[in-house]
């Protein structure tokens, strides 16, 4: 009987993320928000029933009916979250929302799998930041004075990198800083600056060995220029520089060398650097289309499987179905989030809106390009789903500045 329950449960966490995940993209369709009702209110009962089937699913592996608690704490403050959102700020964007949610969700299912001390640490931050997430879209539409705080936002976050240990938070300044450099002139003297200064970040968080942010900061720089400039030749011109700066510091840094040869052949060092990785591949290999099912795989054998390899784990025990699913949840949030950059008239809130986009979808391609082997491993979290009170206050808050610029957009 339990070998039953346990496939077919299965089967129905798949199809129901599946069912999501299609209304994801079925919104763009319609070009108004009262057009996208229905869908929006069936991604809420997909969603509630794919909560409510994985929380089912570890109480019956575990034989602990207490863990249905937990799930009806985490329903209750994600239900509240969509409800406030939506009564606070009507012209919100729901499917943010909801993918916000479903994103919280996933995350919340794995690491309640691997120990319910750390999903409870990570419920209370994600309460507390939704808290937080919920009175940004105000301040940001009342605060107009955020695009004249160019040098602060720069001196704040060079400052932050040099005293502590990179924060996630500085990627927010950093945008915000880039945004209120050009939006009213991108001309050279102005992309010069403002290059200056995205050069003091990434050499801070090289030689710090956070090599995951630093090519965040240098991508969402470049993108940010073309969009504010229209000029092609800056994004050549740091498609060279960026090449020249990564052979640099392959040359220079250990580090660096030791990421690109478990890149390359992690098997030479399986007993090394190259350790990671290797269970990384074995564990999603393992899963096939639908999982091995919760408790069913060997997650463990990832050494911070919670935080940089999180989406090995959920390959493995919900399937590449789910993983796949995963993947196109977040690319759906950037497609909105680059309607929504589109669709401002002032250009500051425009490119802010643009550059945290980039910096939400960047991140995830980093996480799943590193884990699966597409790209060498970089040190970065799945955002939203990885364990970690910083990542997730900060792209909450990213997520909220969004919808808060979102306001500003043309009516």
């Amino acid at each position: 009987m339990e070998l039953y329950v346990s496939e077919f449960s299965k089967y129905v966490i798949a199809f129901l993320l599946i069912f999501y995940t299609y209304e994801c993209f079925a919104v763009f369709r319609f070009e108004e928000e009262a057009q996208r009702k229905g869908i929006y209110l069936r991604q809420n009962l997909f969603m509630f029933l794919f909560h409510f089937s994985c929380f089912l699913v570890i109480c019956f592996e575990t034989g602990d009916i207490t863990y249905l608690f937990f799930y009806a704490f985490q329903q209750i403050i994600l239900y509240a979250a969509i409800v406030l959102y939506h009564m606070l700020y009507p012209k919100t964007n729901r499917l943010i929302i909801n993918n916000m949610c479903m994103l919280l969700i996933i995350g919340f299912v794995i690491l309640t799998r691997f120990g319910i001390e750390k999903a409870l640490k990570q419920f209370i931050i994600v309460t507390g930041s939704l808290i937080i997430a919920l009175i940004i879209p105000f301040f940001v539409h009342k605060f107009k004075f955020l695009k004249r705080l160019k040098w602060i936002y720069a001196a704040i976050g060079i400052a932050a990198g040099l005293t502590f240990q990179p924060s996630e938070f500085v990627k927010i300044l950093f945008v915000f800083f880039v945004a209120s450099a050009l939006y009213e002139s991108s001309g050279f003297f102005e992309v010069f600056t403002t290059a200056v200064v995205a050069a003091a970040h990434v050499i801070i968080l090289v030689i710090s060995k956070d090599l995951g942010s630093a090519l965040i900061f240098f991508v969402v720089y470049v993108l940010m220029v073309f969009v504010a400039s229209r000029n092609f030749l800056y994004v050549i011109a740091g498609l060279l520089g960026g090449s020249g700066a990564a052979y640099i510091a392959y040359r220079v840094f250990t580090h660096v060398q030791v990421r690109v040869q478990a890149w390359k052949d992690p098997w030479s060092v399986i007993d090394s650097a190259g350790y990671q990785i290797t269970q990384s591949l074995f564990a999603i290999s393992s899963g096939g289309w639908f999982g091995l099912g919760l408790f069913k795989g060997r997650p463990d054998d990832i050494p911070f499987v919670e935080a940089d390899f999180i989406f090995s784990a959920i390959a493995e025990e919900l399937g590449i179905l789910i993983a796949v699913c995963l993947i196109l949840i977040c690319v759906s949030c950037f497609v909105m989030f680059m309607n929504i950059s589109s669709g401002i008239s002032d250009k500051f809130y425009q490119l802010t809106a643009f550059g945290l986009g980039v910096t939400y979808i960047f991140q995830v391609f980093l996480t799943i390009g590193g884990g699966s082997k597409f790209i060498p491993l970089t040190g970065v979290t799945l955002p939203l789903v990885s364990y970690g009170g910083s990542s997730v206050l900060t792209t909450l808050i990213m997520f909220a500045i969004i919808e808060g610029r979102g306001r500003f957009a043309r009516r």
